[in-house]
């Protein structure tokens, strides 16, 4: 009888350890990654969060955005993934995505003030609650004003079209004996508006992809030849394969190119690294025949629905989705905020010291202005990242040399309708 009393008395002790251990808290993971200084951010609130929520562990696992593109879909499609992921392939995945309707606290909040961007990430046709945009994207160029200063060149105005633009970096570029001119981000996304702006359209009357246009062609002509003339930094091109993506950030943060095509997400990243080390400006997106468009976008947080913890899933997204701290997030990770209401308040307090960031944010809302119609509406579209990955893939190689522009318009075209034929459509 002892020994029975003893070893009930040890399970109840144990049993009472357990319940109150942090190791039976509900787990979390949210796949995560960085341009800039926001993963330090989100991992501080999620701290914050932690603190006051015992019974919910959040882990944020910081990943590069090559394994987000390329790794997070064949989890997806294995039904399998972290719980909430932050992703920019947002439509083409929509499937994958929870509704977090029966989840959140107050869906009509969610609705009131994510709504706008709501049909980038769900099904089309659906009414669900999926997540949110941690921040609305532009994309644009940067310009080192120091280099320009120096080689006696002036920076082309907000009007001036891509063979202006690059001709002016040309110029610095010679003077200061750089390497290249320019660089772009080796993405298809990073394409489409200046070929937008080149009269590029991707959608088809019937919503399908449309064949490989004139207006495509105008602007990856132009990319192959500047490439051909050294003016595009080429590395950042041909030093990859497929549609796997390559930021031109570090070239311009170490003044090796005096211009750089990339988008308002990098502005924290120039602010930390480039510190005093030169001056430099945001200057909207150059002019093709058609618009002088860039594209908008952003990243959002989904939630994924194969976890086994959506009700955890709501509490952490109602927490991060309130207004306090998208605006803290906001503010400092100098991220524009895709939240109607702290968009309506109008009192950001950007945190940066840097003379260039204020002015940088600024010139980004007044291009937000300027991108067309066409552009606008790649977000919403569920074939947006297979164009793009066509447009990155038979780009490059055209740059590199092992395709002749008409085979790498004819392959674009073929890339695309094998992943229309994939999806069984």
């Amino acid at each position: 009888m002892k020994r029975t009393a003893y070893r009930l008395t040890i399970a109840a002790a144990m049993a009472a350890i357990m319940a109150a251990s942090p190791a039976l808290a509900e787990e979390v993971r949210i796949m995560w990654y960085s341009d800039g200084n926001e993963g330090e951010v989100m991992q501080d609130l999620l701290d914050r969060f932690m603190a006051d929520n015992k019974d919910i562990t959040v882990v944020l696992d910081n990943v590069s955005y090559q394994v987000v593109q390329e790794q997070l879909p064949i989890s997806l499609a294995a039904g399998e993934g972290p719980d909430i992921a932050r992703v920019t392939n947002l439509k083409a995945q929509a499937e994958h995505w929870l509704d977090l309707t029966p989840y959140v606290a107050d869906p009509e909040y969610w609705r009131a003030n994510f709504g706008g961007q709501a049909d980038w990430m769900r099904p089309d046709g659906s009414d669900a609650i999926t997540g949110f945009m941690t921040q609305l994207t532009v994309t644009g160029g940067f310009a080192n004003k120091t280099l320009y200063e120096q080689a006696g060149v002036e920076i082309p105005g907000p009007d001036a079209s891509w063979d202006e633009v690059v001709a002016a970096a040309d110029q610095v570029a010679k003077s200061q004996g750089l390497i290249a001119a320019f660089a772009l981000d080796r993405s298809g996304h990073r394409l489409s508006g200046p070929a937008v702006s080149f009269g590029a359209n991707f959608i088809a009357d019937d919503g399908m992809p449309a064949p490989v246009d004139d207006g495509v062609k105008a602007f990856v002509s132009r990319m192959v030849q500047w490439t051909e003339e050294g003016k595009n930094l080429k590395d950042v091109w041909v030093s990859a394969a497929g549609s796997t993506y390559r930021a031109a950030a570090d070239d311009f943060i170490n003044a090796q190119i005096p211009y750089y095509y990339s988008g308002s997400w990098q502005i924290a990243n120039l602010a930390t690294k480039i510190g005093n080390g030169f001056d430099w400006v945001a200057t909207g997106s150059p002019c093709g025949g058609a618009a002088c468009s860039g594209m908008a976008g952003g990243a959002g947080l989904l939630a994924v629905k194969y976890t086994k913890v959506p009700e955890a899933v709501g509490k952490v997204m109602d927490y991060l989705g309130s207004a306090e701290i998208v605006k803290e997030f906001s503010e400092r990770t100098l991220f524009l905020p895709a939240h109607k209401g702290v968009v309506e308040a109008g009192n950001l307090d950007f945190q940066s010291d840097d003379p260039n960031v204020k002015a940088a944010l600024s010139a980004f809302v007044a291009a937000s202005g300027k991108i067309a119609p066409n552009a606008s509406a790649l977000s919403a579209w569920k074939w947006a990242n297979a164009y793009y990955g066509a447009l990155v893939t038979r780009t490059s190689q055209a740059m590199a040399g092992e395709l002749t522009l008409d085979d790498a318009y004819a392959r674009m075209n073929d890339d695309i309708a094998e992943q229309v034929k994939q999806a069984g459509q």
